[in-house]
């Protein structure tokens, strides 16, 4: 049991600006760069099909793929159509078996922590209700995610016909979005759940601050659960569909890897936007939760930093940090000099640079 120590939590404008100020940049800045990918127009008459004449010469494989720059367009279009709509399928089912998942695990951790025989007990279910939050934002992530994936890819193909570059860029454009909406949304709401429990609770004491803490921890937990179904179970779609297609079509039909006369690489693309996208969107998200809600429940058991709500609020205030860092540095993809593979490290480089610097005031 801890010291039952009284505490005197300060208040401070600083910390809910700083934080609520980089989250909502954050969202902004995603949903702009969505709006950049959705604007970009496929009309270039420049593209043609990378293939051999031996291929063309197949009849049945010219009429699934006409090689004329508009059939090809028509026909990306359509195969990414068939992509978007079985990711989306999937999505569902998988959200759905997750739902019901939560509801009953969330019984559980009423019944375990906010019940009357648990410590700290309270007549709301404050674990519980940080538990429905986790996991629902954790979905929302990983959805985003997919969307923008879907709309990005056959654009980024694209135009990687015609330009490398601007094939960069869009695919660049399209992971801005995840990345920062998934951050945003998170210390967002994260924020937003802190400030609610700590009203309804009014915490005087250590041990007070510290329950307070530990039910918001929840939301890591939901988090967290949500990301094991969605990167176990859409990474074992992904390789069950990419093992299928290559034996049907490589085995059986002698056929190259991704070739469109084998319908199963439209799974094994449904397979890669689910699990490497929408799973990796939702395991980011339960990292980060995971994260800053144990640094926050370590953080609660020292009166020193309780008594201080700069100090308490100093994990959510790097991931701002980190916000504006990261905001800075993508501006670097869009230098005309250099590869691809440069402007990465050159960003990875000077984002960590920029980012220990920004830490010194955070401090």
């Amino acid at each position: 049991m801890s010291d039952p120590t009284e505490i005197t939590w300060i208040e401070s404008n600083y910390s809910q600006y700083v934080i609520f100020g980089c989250g909502v940049l954050a969202i902004v800045w995603g949903a702009v760069n969505a709006m950049f990918v959705k604007n970009v127009q496929l009309d270039s008459e420049k593209i043609y099909p990378n293939t051999n004449e031996d291929d063309k010469k197949d009849e049945a494989y010219a009429a699934m793929m006409p090689w004329t720059s508009e059939g090809c367009r028509e026909r990306m279009e359509e195969i990414n159509v068939m992509i978007k709509e079985g990711a989306i399928t999937f999505l569902k089912k998988e959200y759905l078996a997750l739902t019901i998942y939560c509801t009953f695990f969330s019984l559980v951790i009423m019944a375990a922590v906010d019940m009357p025989w648990a410590e700290g007990y309270q007549s709301v279910p404050f674990t519980m209700i940080s538990f429905i939050v986790g996991a629902a934002t954790s979905m929302l992530c990983g959805y985003i995610g997919m969307k923008i994936a879907t709309d990005a890819n056959v654009k980024v193909t694209y135009l990687c016909n015609t330009d490398i570059n601007d094939g960069f860029i869009v695919a660049f454009q399209g992971g801005e979005v995840l990345g920062f909406c998934l951050v945003g949304i998170s210390i967002v709401i994260l924020e937003i759940l802190i400030l609610i429990y700590k009203a309804s609770l009014a915490p005087g004491t250590l041990r007070e601050t510290e329950y307070l803490f530990e039910a918001i921890s929840g939301y890591g937990l939901g988090g967290s659960t949500v990301a094991l179904f969605g990167r176990v179970g859409g990474g074992i779609y992904t390789k069950a569909a990419d093992v299928g297609a290559d034996l049907a079509g490589k085995v059986d039909g002698a056929l190259p890897e991704d070739s469109p006369k084998n319908p199963g690489t439209i799974a094994d693309n449904v397979g890669d936007n689910v699990g490497d996208i929408a799973g990796m969107g939702a395991d980011l998200f339960g990292s980060l939760a995971e994260s800053t809600c144990a640094a926050l429940v370590v953080s609660s058991t020292s009166a020193n930093i309780v008594n201080h709500a700069d100090a308490i609020y100093f994990p959510l205030v790097v991931t701002s940090a980190g916000i504006v860092a990261s905001f800075l540095c993508q501006f670097l993809a869009y230098v005309k000099s250099g590869n691809t593979e440069f402007k990465l490290k050159v960003q990875l480089w000077v984002s960590t640079i920029l980012m220990s610097v920004m830490l010194i005031p955070c401090i």
